[in-house]
């Protein structure tokens, strides 16, 4: 069960092509004659059989000729009968190439590949490339060089294009896997494989759209754990869309929203052709930032004031050195050589001079990366000062990226340098944009750890109550809600709001001004008009009683002229929010045809639409995220102390923003929220006004149906906290994992029993790798859990101070199967804990889960000579039986 379960299509030990003949001249296709050129021009690592579909035998006959993979380039009409026959040879995989399939013809053919127990790779793909096995099973032309990058991609004569580009320029590749409109094997799935696959350092994806997007999050969260994964999608205007919606048959949603999902994703975006190998180039180095203040050093003026320009034209900041570096490299330097802003070391530089710039920036707290910018200077050897460069790099604990500039003088220097695994670049913006995927990278990791649970550690909303607000709307058969109802289910959140009545004559509207105090805004309240500006249904700053009283009259009028078919519940009164220092700011949620609900974030008031400041991000949230949200809006920059001004409670904008996100996870019928304006200052936040449209029924974006099946990201599922009794005393807690508790799970590995560690993971190591240990603790809820046993224990200090401290004891876990029925478990408990009951409690926990998801069977593989786990299965009423493809294991089932 260690092999993934794309393996036998993307790392197959035997094949079988059907393509009419074995001979290309003969080939039953175009496609097919390509492919056969293809197999032919290098020799496949594994078994190569070619069959015919006219081919005569017995049944026994064809089950001697056993392959993983079936490679079918036919005429359409015999697509099946191969189909068939590759099932009959023992075949897990099949790919189809083919194109001009419609969509009826290739669902017939996966639900019989679905039917045979096949994945089925196509049709209308050009095939797919693996290097290291010299398989080139494709039409993209020839085989590309084996090396670190993999890349998929929705369109096969991009992916021909990018081949062509990498041969030229010295990239090289793991795998290279084209994706057709109709496939059954999806880029979730391609992707789930590269991020496993050991000959893979980064993931390259061109994609114009998603066809599930809770399916795509989850695997590209777990792949941009794993590695370094960049996305460049088409599509990113509407012209764009329709013509991807078109070419791919997928879902294309806002681009907004794709960005906000792929920065959640912890994955980096980039817009064109060439920063896609760029960033690719530059992530390959391994180097991580910890911030985007980037060093520039430079032997030119020009080239590095460029450099700088372009720092700031993408929101990095330029990295300076603290007076006290600057002064001890001053004095090593030329005399013409300046440390202001950039670290130019002159004209008169020499290799040494670059060598102790080097090292002073890397010492430096005030930079997290360096850019070395060498301009060719009469009479000096630029290989000399690449060289250097290559020597510096060992002593580098920060992104180091170079741009040696010109052309045939420095032809030699970059081979040094690229031979070094150093990034270098022609041009100075290249290298600054470079090292700005590096720091979107290392921000977007940020963003992937948070897995927030749904509702908050705030006061718990009044959620039943919001749900008989949406409820009585809907009865009514109305999706948008009026003010006074929009508040209420902002109220049932704790969101604060001003104080609002209705009144239904002027008179009364005249009392309550009076009672709320001038001045006073007047708006029209009616379930058929949601934009009251339109027909002039607001009035702000109303003074008097006289005025109100005017003003109702005049609206009630104006209205009925304009929207006379218009019903009109009466009008709403609020007294005005007045502050000096208040800020006006819009919360909304829209909601994506792909991704779903996503929260929106910027500046409020009458000219939003104006302004267009809009930053996203998909539910839910945390403080940390929150944060965040709030920082990439160009309104953040108006909220500290600013022009006089007092600085905004921001604790309170993040406390709405984390109400807002509760209302999205609870409340699946919300489409559309704004909240604007809301007035923040120092004193706190309250909103003024709200529109909300609902509908009936989630709006399902993928997975199974259920609780928050509305969401891409399913929140971390807090209602699986339990504390349990422990035998012999005391209790621990069983919960689900999370990223924090890396630390005590590597603790819990370490503190096992050679013996149990081998029984757990069936190898010697002591401790968890860094990437397995990521991997083990970052995980999707949607379609794996884990649940740990926390204890909490006493410890003394050398001071004698008692301190408590807690303990992972114990893990459980379920990985769904691909089949997406049932799902594969592991389980360990500490030595010391031994015989406690833990055991039961943590299968017994995680079976529970795995029930609630709606599977159906829990399996998994036991050491023969493992008696304690195979005692623990059986009490637990599970089926132990041989396991054929190893003797020295046992499977063990149970329905659930």
């Amino acid at each position: 069960m260690d092999a993934h379960y794309l393996a036998p299509l993307f790392a197959p030990r035997a094949i079988v092509v059907f393509a009419g003949s074995s001979n290309p001249e003969e080939a039953a296709s175009p496609h097919a004659a390509t492919l056969l050129q293809a197999l032919k021009a290098q020799r496949f690592s594994g078994s190569l059989q070619f069959v015919s579909t006219q081919t005569s035998g017995t049944l026994a006959d064809l089950m001697e000729i056993k392959a993983d993979l079936a490679l079918i380039a036919l005429p359409p009409k015999e697509v099946p009968a191969a189909i068939e026959l590759a099932a009959r040879m023992a075949c897990q995989a099949v790919m189809v190439l083919s194109s001009g399939v419609d969509s009826d013809q290739a669902a017939a053919w996966h639900k019989q590949a679905r039917r045979e127990g096949l994945y089925l790779l196509g049709p209308n793909c050009l095939g797919f490339q693996r290097p290291a096995l010299g398989l080139n099973a494709s039409t993209l032309g020839q085989l590309a060089e084996a090396g670190p990058l993999a890349l998929i991609s929705q369109s096969g004569s991009l992916t021909a294009s990018m081949l062509d580009w990498a041969t030229r320029n010295g990239v090289s590749f793991s795998s290279v896997v084209t994706l057709g409109p109709h496939g059954n094997v999806s880029m979730a799935e391609a992707l789930d494989f590269l991020a496993n696959d050991p000959q893979t350092q980064s993931i390259l994806v061109y994609m114009e759209g998603i066809w599930d997007a809770r399916r795509f999050m989850s695997t590209l969260r777990s792949a941009a754990n794993a590695k370094p994964v960049i996305v460049l999608k088409a599509g990113r205007h509407s012209a764009g869309q329709a013509a991807a919606r078109t070419h791919s048959s997928a879902m294309v949603g806002n681009d907004e929203v794709f960005d906000a999902a792929l920065r959640r994703a912890g994955a980096v975006r980039v817009k064109s052709f060439d920063e896609m190998f760029s960033a690719a180039k530059c992530l390959a180095s391994r180097f991580r930032p910890s911030g985007k203040r980037l060093a520039i050093v430079t032997n030119g003026g020009g080239p590095g004031v460029l450099a700088a320009d372009r720092v700031n034209d993408i929101d990095l900041a330029l990295g300076q050195l603290s007076a006290d570096t600057a002064r001890a490299l001053k004095a090593v330097l030329p005399t013409t050589a300046s440390l202001i802003d950039l670290i130019d070391l002159s004209e008169d530089a020499t290799p040494e001079h670059f060598k102790a710039a080097l090292e002073a920036a890397n010492r430096d707290h005030h930079i997290d990366g360096l850019l070395v910018i060498y301009s060719p200077k009469p009479g000096a050897d630029p290989d000399a000062f690449a060289q250097t460069v290559v020597a510096c790099k060992p002593g580098m604990s920060k992104p180091l990226l170079t741009c040696w500039m010109g052309d045939s003088t420095v032809v030699e220097a970059r081979v040094l340098l690229n031979d070094a695994n150093i990034p270098t670049y022609r041009t100075p913006e290249s290298a600054v944009g470079a090292f700005g995927y590096l720091s979107s990278f290392y921000q977007n990791q940020q963003l992937l750890q948070q897995t927030p649970p749904p509702l908050s550690a705030l006061a718990k909303p009044d959620i039943e109550g919001a749900r008989l607000v949406i409820e009585s709307v809907l009865a009514e058969r109305r999706k948008v809600l009026t003010e006074m109802e929009s508040k209420s289910l902002l109220s049932a959140f704790h969101i604060p709001v001003t104080e609002t009545i209705l009144a239904r004559s002027a008179h009364e509207a005249m009392m309550i001004a009076t009672q709320l105090g001038f001045p006073v805004a007047l708006k029209i309240d009616s379930p058929d008009i949601s934009h009251k500006s339109d027909v002039q249904g607001v009035a702000l700053n109303i003074m008097n009683g006289t005025g109100v009283r005017d003003t109702f009259n005049d609206m009630m009028e104006r209205i009925k002229r304009l929207r006379p078919e218009a019903r009109i519940n009466g009008v709403t009164v609020q007294q005005m929010a007045r502050t000096r220092s208040g800020r006006e700011i819009c919360i909304g949620v829209v909601t994506d045809d792909a991704f779903g609900p996503v929260i929106a974030f910027g500046a409020g008031g009458t000219m939003i639409e104006l302004i267009n400041d809009r930053a996203m991000e998909l539910p839910p949230l945390n403080q940390y995220l929150a944060h965040r949200l709030i920082e990439r809006s160009r309104v953040a920059d108006t909220l500290g102390d600013w022009r006089g001004l007092n600085a905004v409670d921001m604790d309170a904008l993040e406390r709405v923003l984390l109400r807002v996100s509760e209302m999205v996870c609870e409340l699946p019928q919300l489409r559309e929220m704004d909240i604007n304006p809301i007035i923040i200052d120092e004193d706190g936040a309250v909103s003024v006004d709200a529109r909300i449209v609902i509908d009936s029924g989630p709006h399902v974006i993928g997975g199974r149906a259920g609780a928050y099946s509305h969401l891409p990201i399913l929140p971390y599922p807090a209602r699986f906290e339990l504390v349990w009794p422990l035998r012999g005393g005391g209790e621990y807690t069983v919960r689900p994992i999370h990223t924090d508790d890396a630390q005590m799970l590597q603790e819990l590995v370490q503190s096992l029993s050679p013996e149990s560690r081998y029984f757990r993971f069936v190898s010697s190591m002591t401790a968890l790798p860094p990437t397995m240990l990521a991997k083990l603790t970052l995980i999707d809820y949607d379609r794996e859990m884990a649940l740990v046993a926390v204890y909490k224990e006493r410890q003394a200090q050398e001071n004698g101070e008692i301190v408590e401290r807690e303990r992972i004891i114990g893990v459980s876990r379920y990985i769904t199967n691909p089949d997406q029925s049932s799902c594969e478990f592991s389980l360990v408990v500490a030595d010391d804990f031994s015989g406690k009951g833990l055991g039961s409690r943590l299968m017994e926990s995680i079976m529970d889960v795995a029930r609630e998801r709606g599977l159906s069977e829990i399996v998994g593989l036991v050491l023969t000579n493992n008696d304690g786990m195979l005692r623990l299965m059986r009490s637990l009423g599970f089926t132990v039986k041989a396991y054929p493809d190893d003797p020295d294991f046992r499977l063990v089932t149970h329905a659930l």
